[in-house]
């Protein structure tokens, strides 16, 4: 009975808070309460009104009402002042494991001017919120931070917006559950160890001397893609063109010269330590310009380099099992 109760408590808390990137607070989402000091404000007035009541003091009542006045106006002023306000997320960058997801919160405002807005990260013992002011008609941006102690596909931690606004006797919050997730790879070992040698396969030899790849030796030009090294392009070819369209050099490597980051070459460390050490590794390739591949238990990436080669071995060893491969 208690567990039916459970998930259904869930599922309408669910239903009630979908996940979404964006975030726009009404009637629904928006809960108040009197905070502390509002508490002991209505305790305030509760005893103003027994005594104006027991000794027949009109000022008393007049008093007590509007005081009571006032605290109903605040509790208002702070429901509107999240009433109305539209948020999204821009998605996250990855990050090591240890390290904090940066999370870029902007608010949009469509009305009046909005003060003392907090957004607070919700996972495991609360952050300290982040602040600001909207202006109107207008916008604004907040940075937050959230802790990534373990590698793997992230979901995002909820997000508290709330406030206090004017008179701090009532406080209003919104609960949003982002739908972004966020890669976390693994931390490379530090200092990075040096690179594993080159061993050729039986048959890759008498191939070496034809089968070329891209690598450092000169063969040509070509247009720019996406992915290439800045440090390739031909800035003065770029100038002399007339539509400015970047060159870059076409440069080729022995097959050989291929460098196999594999995880038969941790053999000794621990199943994280493996791991870090081979994110240290593609690391370390990758800021040589070498062309590296990656083999993972019976996965295989073949050599390149470059952003997207990087980010595809990243992922590869961040979703690795939790249980090492034989």
């Amino acid at each position: 009975m208690v567990q039916s109760l459970r998930r259904r408590a869930r599922a309408w808390w669910q239903a009630r808070h979908p996940l979404s990137d964006t975030h726009q607070m009404g009637q629904r989402n928006i809960y108040i309460l009197p905070s502390r000091p509002g508490v002991f404000y209505c305790m305030t007035l509760v005893v103003l009104l027994l005594a104006s009541i027991n000794d027949q003091l009109s000022l008393g009542y007049m008093l007590t009402f509007l005081l009571a006045g006032a605290g109903f106006a605040s509790m208002h002023a702070t429901h509107a002042n999240l009433r109305g306000l539209s948020l999204d997320l821009k998605s996250p960058q990855p990050a090591f494991a240890g390290d904090d997801v940066q999370l870029e919160v902007r608010m949009h405002n469509s009305g009046r001017a909005r003060y003392g807005i907090g957004i607070q990260v919700r996972h495991g013992k609360e952050a300290e919120p982040a602040w600001a002011d909207v202006p109107a008609q207008g916008h604004s941006l907040l940075q937050l931070r959230c802790p990534a102690a373990v590698r793997g596909l992230m979901s995002l931690p909820q997000l508290r917006v709330w406030t206090r606004f004017p008179l701090g006797l009532f406080g209003a919050w919104s609960v949003w559950r982002p739908q972004a997730r966020v890669w976390i790879y693994p931390r490379p070992e530090q200092p990075p160890p040096a690179l594993p040698g080159q061993a050729a396969s039986s048959g890759e030899g008498q191939r070496a001397a034809t089968l070329m790849v891209h690598g450092q030796d000169f063969e040509g030009v070509r247009t720019y893609r996406q992915g290439d090294s800045i440090k390739q392009v031909l800035w003065k070819k770029a100038a002399s063109t007339p539509d400015g369209q970047l060159l870059v050099r076409e440069t080729l490597a022995p097959a050989s010269r291929q460098r196999w980051l594999d995880l038969a070459d941790t053999a000794g460390l621990d199943w994280e330590a493996r791991l870090s050490r081979l994110t240290a590794w593609v690391l370390l390739a990758e800021q040589l310009g070498q062309s590296y591949g990656l083999r993972l238990g019976g996965q295989e990436l073949a050599p390149g380099h470059g952003p997207a080669q990087r980010q595809a071995c990243l992922e590869l060893l961040a979703a690795a099992p939790l249980e090492p491969l034989r």
